[in-house]
């Protein structure tokens, strides 16, 4: 008998596929679901970060550094500029291989150690696609070689920049000082948006004390790129507004004069204009050349410049704190008329030396021999002014006090700051009572009166301060604060009178006498200076001791080492009825002031006699 077999089994294969279909639609559904969350996470979610990587790829924002501002002379001649260098920088996110990269620029380029290192440095403090710079000023043929091995270089590129040059070298270091590479600690201070693209910041001087006008503003631009980082096309751009010329009142021609003056002596002048406070000439010997440090100077050429005897980057004229010898009795002088403790009439008995009632130790006159036996039986006001009779200004010194004193001197700028616009300037030292109480916890005694009545002792000044007290002298009182800048882009800002130095006009007119006597006395301390002289001049000569001398003991030039001799100074101002100029010289172990004042003759000559004048 024949059995029904059944051939297929349609309910199950129904559940099975239904099983199936309903599994690969989930499995769909699923993964069409996460492709519509992954797109909507990069097209939403994550658009702005993916854009942004994209379009580094192919889009940049490059920083375009300004033109840092030109430094001119009163006569317009130029003295810092910017020249045209090609620097070879790298972008680190299109080297490959920067070791490797490294190495095979140093085979087509010079790059020294200091190179490497400085370049290793930025590495770690920069913005991402900043080109770093490797080397500046390539040579052509330097150029040459990079450009042909261009395509086995990627992310090095080679810029046209304008590098700070100084034309005159050495005979303005210490005036313009210079710019140099930003270093790290500067970019701690620094706000890094106002100098990319900018690889240098003014160091000292002028240079540093106007930065924020000479730098200018950063200007940017939005540049299309190859995978290489090649620029194809400038997208859109915003111009740098360059930096503002600065005009000095300092002239060219006397700043050379003085520093041919000073010659290989180690020594400071500084020159102002009597009218306006504006420094003439400031310079300081031994110097040194700016340019050295624009680029960043070789470990051995600075090394040698720090390591000098004669220090060559000390500037003298800001810096330098002597005992202003001699130079300051034409103030006590002042002082002692103004506070009536002596006339012009007044004399002082001479016999060489000076001694403190109650006391034994004498206090010699040092521009006369231990032998000697004074100046004149009594001595005049005019008198010790012009022949420099340390035992008037002895006497007058104990009968003032050293509080006194330190109250007369200082509206003359000793002792502080005088606040000129550069870099480094120094406080000297105005001693008092409280300054020495404070400073070494110590009491003042009556003989160290007598040694600031000479302008010796704690006294210390800079050659900027005696200038600043001659041409307040000139201007019967009238202080002018010191200043290098005459004009700043179009404006041409006044210089301000700090104050007045209250006295006399008789008493003005007996310094002057006095200091004019210096010069054109028949025994005045300066006298040889006047030969041939077209004009009347006031001066004051000054000696300052490096080392001390036994009292009994004659000082003998010869037998001191040369690094032991008197400092010589000299301070002048001219002409005697209508003064123009004021200057302060010192030559450092001159042996005395004879060093000085033939300097101060040469700046006065080429000042007074200069064309036009």
């Amino acid at each position: 008998m024949a059995q029904n077999m059944t051939l297929k089994d349609t309910a199950r294969e129904v559940r099975v596929y239904s099983a199936r279909t309903a599994v690969a639609v989930l499995v769909t559904s699923v993964a069409l679901t996460l492709v519509l969350a992954r797109y909507f996470s990069l097209q939403v979610t994550d658009f702005e970060i993916y854009r942004t990587q994209s379009e580094r790829n192919r889009v940049q924002l490059q920083a375009l550094p300004p033109k840092r501002g030109l430094i001119f002379d009163r006569n317009g001649t130029l003295l810092a500029d910017n020249r045209p260098s090609h620097t070879l920088s790298l972008i680190p996110e299109r080297v490959n291989d920067m070791d490797a990269t490294l190495s095979r620029l140093g085979e087509l380029v010079a790059l020294s150690d200091d190179d490497v290192e400085e370049f290793r440095r930025k590495l770690e403090r920069r913005r991402p696609y900043d080109p770093i710079p490797l080397r500046f000023q390539l040579l052509e043929d330097e150029q040459a070689r990079v450009a042909v091995n261009r395509h086995a270089l990627p992310g090095v590129v080679v810029e046209a920049q304008l590098l700070r040059h100084y034309p005159h070298g050495e005979l303005l270091a210490h005036v313009l000082g210079y710019v140099g590479r930003i270093n790290e600690s500067e970019l701690e201070t620094l706000d890094t948006s106002d100098y990319r693209g900018t690889f240098h910041i003014g160091k000292v001087g002028v240079e540093r004390y106007y930065e924020d006008r000479l730098h200018g503003e950063v200007g940017y631009q939005n540049v299309e790129t190859n995978a290489h980082g090649r620029v194809l096309r400038v997208l859109d751009r915003f111009a740098p507004v360059p930096g503002v010329d600065i005009a000095l009142h300092l002239d060219l021609d006397l700043q050379r004069t003085a520093m041919q003056a000073l010659g290989d002596q180690r020594g400071a002048l500084v020159a102002l204009d009597v009218a306006t406070g504006g420094v003439l000439a400031m310079a300081s010997t031994p110097t040194y050349d700016g340019n050295l440090f624009v680029n960043g100077i070789s470990s051995r050429a600075y090394a040698a410049l720090r390591d000098s005897p004669d220090v060559p980057l000390f500037n003298r004229a800001v810096q330098g704190q002597y005992p202003p010898g001699s130079t300051v009795k034409p103030l006590i002088a002042l002082a002692g008329l103004q506070s009536e403790l002596v006339t012009p009439e007044t004399t002082v008995p001479d016999p060489g030396w000076y001694r403190l009632p109650g006391s034994s130790r004498r206090y010699r006159d040092w521009t006369l021999s231990i032998r000697g036996t004074g100046h004149a039986p009594q001595v005049d006001l005019n008198m010790a002014i012009a022949e420099s009779c340390d035992v008037y200004f002895y006497d007058l010194a104990r009968r003032l006090g050293i509080d006194p004193m330190h109250d007369y001197l200082a509206p003359f700028g000793l002792g502080s700051r005088t606040g000129i616009d550069t870099t480094g300037e120094r406080s000297g030292v105005l001693p008092s009572s409280r300054w020495k109480r404070e400073a070494l916890n110590q009491v003042w005694y009556p003989g160290e009166t007598l040694s600031a009545g000479i302008g010796q002792g704690y006294m210390l000044s800079t050659p900027l301060q005696l200038a600043v007290a001659t041409a307040t002298l000139a201007n019967r009182g009238k202080f002018q604060t010191p200043r290098l800048v005459r004009q700043v882009g179009e404006a041409a800002p006044e210089t301000p009178v700090s104050h007045y130095v209250d006295a006399a006009p008789e008493h003005w007119d007996a310094i002057y006498q006095g200091m004019r006597d210096v010069v054109h006395g028949a025994r005045g301390t300066a006298r040889s200076v006047a030969r041939g002289m077209t004009y009347e001049m006031a001066g004051k000569t000054g000696t300052s001791q490096v080392i001390g001398i036994a009292q009994d003991a004659v000082y003998d030039e010869d037998a001191v080492a040369e690094r032991h001799r008197h400092h010589g100074l000299f301070i002048a101002f001219a002409p005697l009825e209508a003064p123009q100029i004021a200057l302060a010289v010192i030559v450092e172990n001159g042996g005395g002031s004879s060093a000085a004042y033939p300097i101060a003759r040469t700046v006065i000559d080429a000042w007074l006699m200069r064309e036009g004048a």
